[in-house]
């Protein structure tokens, strides 16, 4: 009844010796091995001199030890090892004095003097009394040793408190004290000596069951304590980061270290299993049970660090295939990493079904092993369409809805699987064992796997389909439209042979401007809501914004683009902002004027917005009658595409609303 208190109080004094000499500075801690190597070292040399004695003792020479061959050969011996040993406490403790660690040569040299053999025990005793002196004595030196190194570095941290906050110190603290590779080294030392012990017992029954099987008895052996388990988590998050850095390199080369994801640390893989170990009892269960336990924990851990060497290969390989890479040797690492991770996931799904009895939870790891599968066939089909794209004179058409639905038959498939495995456990906690656990499982499961993905896929197929929508509701730009216009893409700062022109008047290729829609609704110059435009609106604005001729005056064809008049072109062919222009405060299809918080931060507007509205000679008078008042003809002259204006953004003042990419230019 006693025994419980004195031992919790004993392990609870253990721990906090064990932590404060993990909180020890480094250079504490090296005088605090070398003086304990030092004490190991003193006590070695009385045990030597205990055992020249009795052997002494045993033999019963009394004589001169010279005289007698084997007691001078007895003498030589301990006499050298007790030499050694003075000679290496003076080297550890950097004394030079090194007869104060020779106490245990007392005896040896008083057999040399020729003392009575039943006196060398007396002797021997001093010499133990001695050295015991000496030690408390270094001790009583050093006592207040721990107390100076506690004020020491809580002054430090107050100090750091005041640059840093408490998580970058704790970071730095951890980094400096060197936690996890302490527990590696514990827990590989600790395994080493479990596997050799099976290795040297050839009758043991675990040796005869194969190598697999005995690494991982090993390591469930290895398991038996909260430390021991702490020590394999930071084993195998090393394993998993040393693997993941072989894909790096295996991929990338050298280069690969330059950039890194926290997340592909072996961070993740770590985490799991520790949890998973807390939360299934790995170390209340047997030795048997334990293993196979811990294959399956480890089973998972593998399945992770799939997962992320899948989220490594995959941008590179579709890079290789986009960037027109014509090394051969590269895309031959990329296709063989895809290739392995395409097969080595179907391989252990198909172990662990052959192994253990298929359940709810293990047809969670079969799944989770077959999507990643399905992931390296859409990385794998997406590379072979670069690759066939490559290799045509003209790029392929339709491109990127292409990828999309290879991608989304992915994403369906994997949403597939989530919804068997969601079905298949609700089965069988309905009809089958039912427990809290399981319960939470399918829960979870179900809103990360299938609510999330559902509505991710859902809400991506309607900004799809609401792009094309408004991307086939935008009117066409004509030849001479173009002509006039006379700029590249603002997206892709390619020419233009075929553009669409949105509400505010802003020029793109439809095909950039959908990939510019699938992100966000607005438009990339200005920043107006881009909003589906109707056939009959369109005429409606054609007609409104058509001036008509005022006191002799002519409007140009082709929004001005001629010097010489021309008869005007049907209304069907105009457009706001683009056949002619007059003054006015703004068109309802030019751009509006929002503000500086409208416009994007990498095209900031002339200084000029802000000059008072006036009217500018040369221009075209309003047509009595218009309900559209026009915008004055206040367009800049398009600068070259390598000119730093070349993109700057629109005048949205009230003095010229209209657009450098958009207006037209003044004859």
């Amino acid at each position: 009844a006693h025994a419980t208190p004195v031992l919790w109080l004993v392990t609870s004094r253990g721990h906090l010796l064990c932590l404060v000499v993990l909180m020890l500075p480094v250079r504490s801690l090296v005088k605090l091995y070398l003086h304990l190597l030092t004490a190991l070292l003193l006590g070695a040399g009385h045990t030597v001199a205990r055992d020249y004695i009795r052997r002494e003792l045993e033999y019963g020479f009394q004589g001169a030890v010279y005289s007698d061959p084997a007691a001078l050969g007895r003498f030589a011996t301990a006499l050298a090892g007790q030499l050694c040993l003075c000679v290496l406490c003076s080297l550890l403790m950097r004394s030079r004095q090194p007869w104060l660690f020779g106490a245990p040569l007392l005896p040896v040299l008083a057999r040399l003097c020729g003392l009575p053999l039943h006196a060398l025990p007396v002797l021997d005793t001093f010499a133990t009394i001695l050295t015991a002196l000496e030690v408390l004595y270094v001790l009583g030196s050093h006592v207040l040793v721990p107390f100076q190194l506690a004020a020491a570095a809580c002054r430090e941290v107050v100090q750091a408190l005041e640059v840093y906050r408490l998580v970058a110190l704790g970071v730095s603290l951890w980094s400096q004290l060197a936690i996890p590779l302490l527990f590696l080294v514990f827990w590989l030392v600790l395994f080493s000596l479990r596997l050799s012990s099976f290795l040297t017992s050839s009758s043991s029954p675990l040796a005869q069951q194969g190598l697999l099987f005995l690494l991982l008895s090993s390591a469930a052996e290895c398991c038996s304590t909260p430390y021991s388990l702490i020590g394999l988590t930071f084993t195998v998050s090393y394993l998993a980061l040393g693997v993941l850095n072989l894909c790096k390199f295996y991929l990338l080369g050298f280069g690969a270290f330059q950039n890194g994801n926290v997340m592909h640390r072996g961070v993740t893989e770590g985490v799991t299993l520790l949890l998973l170990a807390l939360q299934t009892g790995l170390l209340d269960l047997q030795i048997l049970q334990r293993t196979f336990l811990l294959s399956i924990i480890l089973f998972i851990v593998v399945t992770s660090t799939l997962q992320s060497m899948i989220e490594i290969a995959d941008p590179i390989v579709l890079a290789l295939g986009a960037s027109r890479n014509r090394s051969p040797w590269k895309h031959f690492r990329g296709v063989s990493m895809c290739l392995f991770l395409l097969v080595f996931p179907c391989f252990m799904a198909y172990k662990i079904a052959h192994f253990f009895h298929l359940d709810f939870w293990l047809l969670i790891l079969v799944s989770s092993c077959m999507l990643t599968s399905l992931q390296v066939m859409g990385t794998l089909f997406i590379y072979a369409l670069f690759m066939v794209e490559l290799l045509q004179d003209t790029p392929l058409e339709r491109m990127d809805e292409i990828i999309y639905c290879v991608n989304a038959v992915s994403r369906v498939l994997e949403f597939l699987v989530a919804v068997c495995v969601v079905g298949y456990g609700t089965w069988e906690s309905l009809f089958g064992e039912w427990s809290w656990m399981g319960a939470s499982v399918i829960i979870i499961h179900s809103y990360f796997n299938v609510w999330l993905r559902a509505q991710s896929g859902w809400r991506s197929f309607l900004l799809r389909r609401e792009a094309a929508k408004k991307i086939n509701s935008l009117p066409r730009a004509t030849g001479g439209q173009l002509r006039d216009h006379n700029d590249v893409c603002a997206i892709c700062f390619q020419d233009m042979q075929v553009a669409v022109i949105t509400p505010c008047s802003h020029f793109f290729h439809a095909a950039c401007l959908r990939k510019w829609l699938y992100v966000q609704d607005t438009c990339p110059m200005c920043h107006q809501q881009v909003t589906p435009v109707a056939a009959e609106e369109d005429h409606g604005i054609g007609r409104a914004a058509r001036p008509a001729p005022a006191s002799g005056d002519e409007v140009p064809e082709d929004g001005g683009a001629a010097a010489n008049p021309a008869p005007a072109r049907p209304r069907e062919d105009r457009l706001p902002g683009v056949d002619s222009v007059v003054s006015g405060q703004g068109d309802s299809g030019a751009s509006q004027d929002h503000g500086a918080g409208d416009r994007s931060p990498h095209h900031p507007a002339h200084p000029d917005t802000s000059a008072p509205q006036e009217q500018e000679a040369g221009t075209v008078p309003q047509a009595p009658g218009d309900p559209h008042p026009g915008v004055q003809d206040m367009q800049h002259l398009s600068p070259s595409p390598t000119s730093p204006d070349a993109f700057a953004s629109p005048e949205l003042g009230a003095k010229d609303s209209g657009d450098s990419h958009s207006g037209d230019r003044t004859s």
